[in-house]
Formats: C-alpha cells, structure tokens, sequence
C-alpha cells in the first residue's frame, strides 16, 4: 500500500500565497475604482500605457497650441480695432480735404483746417504705436519698441521690422498675428508709391503755408487719401480671413482634444460597473477562503482517528 505524505509547511505555504494573490487583486480593484484609472502602474499593460503617455504629450502640445490661437485672436481683433479708427481718421481727413479744395475758402480757414489735420497725423501716429497682447508694437513687427517715431520735422518713419510674426496653431498650421505699418499705410497712388501719414502730414503743412498752391494740394490729397481708405479696408478684410483661419482650427483642435478624451476614457478610464462587481466577488472568495483555509489548518489527523 502506498502512502502519501503531505507537508504541513507546503499546505501553508500555497494557501498564504493564494490568499495574497486573492488580496493582491481586490487591492488592484480598489485602487482602480478610487483612481478612476484602469492602471496602477505602466506594467500593468505596457502597450496601453505606451498609448495613454502619447495620448497626454499631444493634449499638452494640444494647449500650447490654443495658447497661442488665444493669442493671435486677441492680436487680430486689436489690429482690427485699430484698423477701424485708422479709416474713420482718413474719413474726416477726406471731409477736410474737400473743404479745403474750396476755392472760396480764405488762408486763415485753411490753416485751421491743417491745424486739424496735423492732429489727425499725431493721433495717427500714436495708433500706429498701438500694444499687442504681449506690450509690444502691435504693427512694428517682431520689434519689442515703437513701430514709428517722429523726426525733428515732425515725419514719421518706420523703425519696425519686416515682418510680423506667426503663431503656430497646431499641425504645421501657422497665422500672421498682425500686419506691419507699412503692409497698410504704404500704397500706390497715381502708379507712385505713397504712405498715409505722408500725404496728411504734407497736406497740413501745405493748408498752414496758406497761398494759391494750398487748394490744389487739398484737391490731389483726395486721391491718395481715398487710395489710403482703400489699402486700410482691405488688409480689414485680410484680417477677418485670418479670424475665421483661427476660428476653423479651433474647432478642429476641440474635436480632436474629445477625440483624445474618449479614447483615453475607453482605455484607460475604470469601469466602475465591471470593477465594483469584480470586487464584490472578489471579496466574497477572499472571505470564503480564510474561513475554509483557517478550518483546514485547525484539523488533526488524531482528530479523524478518534
């Protein structure tokens, strides 16, 4: 008759380990339901952990990227803004011309109408000046100073640089924040390139100087300035363009962003319903097994001889 020995150190041995296991697993659950996350730790699954890091480098990447839509939309309804009262100062610079064009008009009059208009120059100037969101010349450029400054004559000349900067909104996709002064204010007039601070600083002073050449100069200013009007309106309209650019991306980039998140969701977010009833049953095998484990260690080979 053969007979089988049994270790009482192995019977408690591979009972410990099946109740660590047991508990391993509900703490496992437990964390998961408190976390809301499917992974404790990356080797828990690495290919989907793998997959949630790339998911969040790009939902970082993905803010940076509004950050700066943010940015170049509020630079842009600035531009426009002042784009606006840059036409409404060349509108009452057009009114004025045409009253000085009057051959009626006395030199006295004029000068009072080129005492207004140098004052449309200042204002010009001043809004050519005008901060973007960062403080820096909203139409000088990449310049952190003034985009226009004033020589001892009281001419204002460009000091910013060549071209405005861009902001990248996500996916090689890029937009211009702002235009440079001259990209609006210089134009063609009469096949001659001009600027717009030039033809209402010359009109001025040609008003103040008074004499029989004022009237004409008022008349030719209508031209250039009606051409000025022209070259405002439509880096305005370059400027809605832009918006609605911004605007399309934006959108885009929110599709993409709940994209990421319902993935993310799908494969990293708990499912409470799964999990709660994965633990329950868990915790009733785990108790089941103390109890069964805890009566088969109390009994004795004696006890079944007796």
């Amino acid at each position: 008759m053969t007979i089988f020995a049994t270790s009482t150190s192995a019977f408690f041995d591979r009972g410990t380990l099946d109740l660590t296991s047991l508990r391993a697993q509900a703490e496992q659950l437990q964390s998961q339901v408190g976390s809301g996350e499917k992974l404790t730790k990356s080797s828990d699954d690495p290919l989907t952990a793998s997959r949630l890091r790339n998911l969040s480098r790009v939902d970082s990447l993905a803010k940076i990227d509004t950050a700066a839509a943010g940015r170049a939309t509020a630079d842009l309804n600035l531009a426009d803004s002042a784009m606006g009262e840059f036409a409404n100062y060349i509108t009452r610079a057009q009114e004025l011309a045409t009253q000085a064009a009057n051959g009626t008009l006395t030199d006295s009059q004029r000068k009072s109408i080129g005492g207004e208009l140098s004052q449309i120059h200042g204002n010009l100037v001043a809004l050519a000046n005008t901060r973007d969101s960062a403080g820096h010349a909203l139409f000088g450029g990449d310049t952190a100073g003034n985009a226009y400054q004033l020589d001892s004559a009281g001419n204002a000349s460009y000091i910013g640089t060549g071209s405005a900067g861009e902001l990248a909104l996500g996916d090689g996709q890029t937009v211009s924040r702002s235009f440079t002064g001259p990209e609006f204010l210089q134009y063609k007039s009469g096949g001659a390139t001009t600027d717009l601070m030039t033809t209402i600083k010359g009109l001025a002073d040609a008003l103040s100087a008074g004499g029989t050449a004022a009237a004409s100069a008022a008349n030719a200013a209508l031209t250039s300035l009606g051409d000025g009007l022209d070259a405002v309106t439509t880096a305005q309209t370059v400027l809605g363009t832009r918006l609605s650019w911004i605007d399309l991306n934006t959108q885009r980039q929110q599709v993409m962003g709940e994209s990421r998140s319902e993935e993310q969701s799908q494969i990293g977010a708990t499912d409470l319903t799964e999990a709660l009833s994965r633990l329950s049953e868990l915790s009733t095998v785990l108790q089941a097994s103390q109890q069964s484990f805890a009566k088969l260690a109390s009994l004795s080979l004696f006890d079944v001889l007796k």
